[in-house]
């Protein structure tokens, strides 16, 4: 992991207690944990074996499948001998448990047993007398198997009658505060009663996560705020339904990049809506992104690029960012495993002349192209020096050749 800024701009981490989950720790100040979820049905143990493999490829080190009834829960243990074979180690699933979680648990022991956390949703795991019950049950079995488990609440499925009783005694009060205050302080409560629950029927707090989850940035940023102030559980943050595309990207950046800020979070995931067709792992990328910019995690070689103006009427630099963008993504599997530390490396490719150099000189690896009306040459910057200029049609396999080169000869000593 890379270090915080050294300045106050970064606040430090909110004390929680760790979790361990196989090789992987939340909480406790360990890095900060990436997680997504697969959208296949998991009774089709193929696909979702596919997915979710795929998923951990692209850097997810938790992935979460529903299990929604029987035929899914007896897929679970085929799903993570495929992983196996397909070269995950240790396959780090997370059950996610609605309505039938409790007989699911018990009347399959070895998906119980295959799965590394329970995902338990407090709004739906029974209503009245059997809520209880029924929590209890899972949290029994979760204690059989020795595993942990995330207590996700959301707004959506919210114990209403938790809800109701809220809202009526603070009809009573002399001085009401809004819907919405009374509906965030429901899912504190919601959060925090189920995990002392599950510590009193013999859980410790390191087999433990919390999560409450909203679709809007500022009530989530609100409420995360208040549920660490008033707890030392590892917590997982997630802006639930956060959109399709760009929404979905914004939204989750702004609400994780201020709770992060503030030290806030131990392990993320960014419910983006596909698009059809789209790729699953764009999830785990965003994920990424965000903590890299954020400099708390260093995943793959950050590329510094020029977004172009009037100066720039060739788009050439465009599509040698493109390029090496994709060049560094492909190639790091390989490379995390052969060079380490490479996913610390900054590279930029910049349009013309105004900020170029110096855009070059900060990288380890610069090239500045020529812009509109230049010289037709493009200098190469290596760890801030002028190294050697590119002319011609192959810039684009010459700079991939030098920043080649350098990963060679800088990381290959570190292993």
């Amino acid at each position: 992991m890379i270090e915080r800024f050294s300045g106050a701009i970064l606040q430090p981490r909110h004390k929680t207690v760790p979790v361990k989950i196989g090789k992987v720790t939340i909480g406790g100040g360990a890095p900060i944990v990436v997680q997504s979820m697969t959208s296949t049905d998991t009774a089709d143990i193929e696909a979702t074996a596919l997915q979710s493999y795929q998923l951990y490829k692209a850097g997810s080190e938790l992935v979460r499948i529903t299990v929604n009834n029987k035929e899914a829960a007896k897929a679970v243990p085929y799903i993570f001998d495929r992983l196996v074979q397909m070269g995950w180690d240790e396959p780090l699933l997370i059950g996610d448990f609605h309505y039938i979680g409790h007989q699911l648990l018990t009347q399959f022991p070895d998906c119980a047993q295959r799965l590394a956390k329970y995902r338990i949703n407090p709004g739906n795991v029974g209503f009245g007398d059997k809520h209880d019950v029924n929590f209890s049950t899972m949290i029994e079995v979760a204690l059989k198997h020795d595993k942990p488990v995330r207590i996700g609440v959301n707004w959506g499925s919210l114990d209403q009658d938790l809800v109701v009783r809220l809202m009526d005694e603070n009809a009573k009060l002399s001085e009401p505060k809004n819907a919405e205050d009374v509906t965030r302080e429901a899912l504190i409560i919601s959060a925090l009663a189920s995990a002392k629950q599950a510590q009193n029927l013999g859980m410790s707090k390191d087999k433990i996560i919390l999560a409450c989850k909203v679709s809007k940035v500022q009530e989530l940023v609100s409420l995360y705020i208040e549920l660490a102030r008033r707890s030392d559980y590892a917590l997982h943050l997630g802006l639930t339904e956060a959109g399709m595309d760009s929404k979905g990207i914004v939204a989750t950046a702004a609400a994780f990049g201020i709770l992060l800020q503030q030290g806030i979070g131990d392990t993320i995931r960014a419910s983006l809506t596909p698009e059809p067709g789209g790729d699953r792992t764009k999830e785990v990328l965003v994920c990424q992104e965000i903590l890299q910019s954020l400099e708390l995690r260093a995943f793959s070689p950050m590329v510094t690029a020029c977004p172009s103006c009037g100066r720039t009427s060739s788009t050439f630099f465009q599509e040698l960012a493109q390029k090496i963008q994709h060049h560094v993504r492909d190639s790091m599997p390989v490379w995390r495993v052969k060079y380490p530390g490479v996913e610390n490396l900054k590279l930029a490719v910049m349009g013309c002349v105004v900020n170029g150099p110096g855009e070059s000189k900060h990288a380890d690896i610069g090239i500045s192209l020529p812009g509109t009306g230049e010289s037709p040459a493009a200098p190469v910057f290596v760890d801030g020096k002028k190294f050697k200029i590119l002319r011609g049609d192959n810039i684009a396999n010459e700079f991939i050749e030098i920043i080649q080169q350098y990963i060679e000869n800088k990381y290959s000593a570190i292993a």
